[in-house]
């Protein structure tokens, strides 16, 4: 690839991840963040790519963008029905 090209697309790549590292932070849902961060990993994967270090790339990929996504929306899905469950209990008891 070509210099230019090159410094180009780990230019975009970097703004890329700081755009989605800043939105991971000022989300105002928590899904928002998630997907955020799983948009961070992505990026930072890609950066790997273009570095040259294809080893260390898909595992980011897979931890940063895949895993611990999946995690994290398990964990929210857990918490929501925790709290559906604790609101269902306070309201019957007050009837």
């Amino acid at each position: 690839m070509s210099g230019i090209l090159v410094v180009v697309l780990n230019t975009l790549v970097v703004i890329g991840i700081i755009a989605s590292a800043i939105v991971t932070v000022q989300a105002r849902k928590l899904i928002d963040s998630v997907i955020a961060l799983a948009a961070t990993g992505t990026f930072v994967g890609l950066e790997f790519i273009l570095l040259q270090a294809p080893d260390v790339a898909i595992a980011e990929v897979a931890v940063g963008a895949v895993l611990s996504t999946v995690l994290y929306i398990i964990a929210l899905r857990k918490v929501n029905a925790d709290r559906e469950d604790d609101e269902d209990e306070k309201g019957g008891t007050e009837a």
